[in-house]
């Protein structure tokens, strides 16, 4: 097989292609050839032109052309339906077809709000014969937490925190009560599910507000040291938050946090925001447009909204995990990189081709992910 290797130079008017002609030993064996052309001799064809800029100026990235991901044969049957599942037949990802409305369009966010609510309360109809753990709702100085007890405690002293996702925006109420049911199924612990404050209506910092209220009546009845709270997406960036803001405010911290696909920087600077767009079949683009209603004016940088660039020493051991077509992956291999900078326990966990959320359960991957998280958890317990 020849190997070509082009290299452009530019000279005054003329430009000199130099081509090298390599060969392996069953090609050829002399020695490459070395061709000098001018630009009238050459044809170049392989190669976008750039009359626009000149050859000095900076480059603005790497010029893809069209083209299908495949989805990969490298995950599990199921893995695989779920993603086609989540694609129309002309390769559009189907949750690339609703767009969010601007931030201050507050009636149009509601209307969404309330089809959200009523597609959450179907799909959690669906889950309620599979679940065991008790669950009722309280209300401790403006803040709703659902509290689950399984019906065969692993810990009597041991709680479970959990911050649900949905973009900031979404996933309150049946959504908010299931999940704290299924975390206190997974865990065998008393889970304490926060229906944190939401906008348009309450912005930010009224979900962080609720967070830390649900931590402090956690902390009235379980030793921090027997607390792991965790958060998916948004719920991550929620966890994370709270725990620099407990530290801050002088409030033990929990033994440990788990931090699924976390929507830890809401300035969306990370390189798999491009890379992974419209090929993370779940979260296909930009999640800006909500960011900006949570945050109301407030700085998208400030730990409290972006804890990716808050002083992360002293957090507990932290367990994080993503996919190679998270749109999130950015967030969470950089949450690792500074965890580790700041001498935090960490473990990343990065599973092959799954998007943002998983592979919507019921595949080899995603029980393997939950059976990392108990384990990881149980750890947690078990040092104390």
């Amino acid at each position: 097989m020849i190997d070509e290797r082009a290299r452009i130079r530019c000279q005054g008017r003329s430009l000199q292609l130099k081509v090298a002609l390599a060969s392996n030993a069953t090609t050829l064996s002399a020695p490459p050839r070395r061709y000098d052309l001018t630009l009238q001799e050459a044809e170049i064809t392989s190669m976008p032109e750039r009359r626009s800029k000149p050859m000095n100026a900076s480059k603005a990235g790497v010029m893809l052309q069209q083209r299908i991901v495949p989805f990969p044969k490298s995950i599990s049957p199921e893995a695989r339906a779920a993603l086609e599942r989540l694609v129309r037949n002309d390769g559009m990802p189907l949750n690339a077809l609703y767009q969010m409305p601007a931030p201050e369009a507050y009636d149009a966010w509601m209307s969404i709000k309330i089809t959200a609510d009523v597609q959450y309360a179907a799909a959690v109809k669906r889950l309620a014969d599979t679940l065991r753990s008790s669950v009722e709702t309280v209300e401790v100085d403006g803040a709703t937490i659902h509290i689950a007890t399984p019906d065969t405690p692993f810990r009597s002293d041991c709680a479970y925190i959990d911050l649900h996702g949905g973009a900031l925006v979404f996933g309150g109420g049946d959504a908010c009560r299931v999940g704290a049911q299924m975390q206190a199924d997974q865990h065998g612990v008393r889970c304490y599910g926060v229906d944190y404050r939401m906008p348009p209506e309450h912005p930010y910092p009224a979900a962080l507000d609720d967070c830390l209220t649900a931590y402090r009546h956690v902390l009235d009845r379980h030793s921090p040291g027997n607390i792991v709270m965790g958060g998916r997406s948004a719920g991550g960036n929620l966890a994370v938050a709270m725990a620099l803001r407990a530290r801050d405010e002088g409030l033990p911290l929990p033994a440990g946090l788990v931090l699924l696909s976390p929507q830890v920087d809401l300035t969306e600077s990370g390189d798999s925001f491009e890379i992974n767009r419209m090929v993370d079949a779940v979260l296909p683009g930009s999640l800006m447009k909500s960011n900006l209603l949570y945050a109301s004016g407030a700085d998208l940088e400030h730990p409290y909204l972006s804890p990716l660039f808050g002083n992360l020493d002293g957090l507990p051991a932290t367990f994080l995990q993503t996919g190679t077509r998270d749109l999130f992956l950015s967030n969470t291999v950089r949450m690792h990189r500074q965890l580790r900078r700041a001498k935090v326990p960490t473990e990343l966990h990065v599973f092959e081709a799954m998007p943002h959320g998983g592979f919507m359960g019921g595949t080899p991957e995603d029980r393997e992910l939950a059976e990392e998280v108990s384990r990881f958890v149980r750890d947690r317990w078990a040092e104390r």
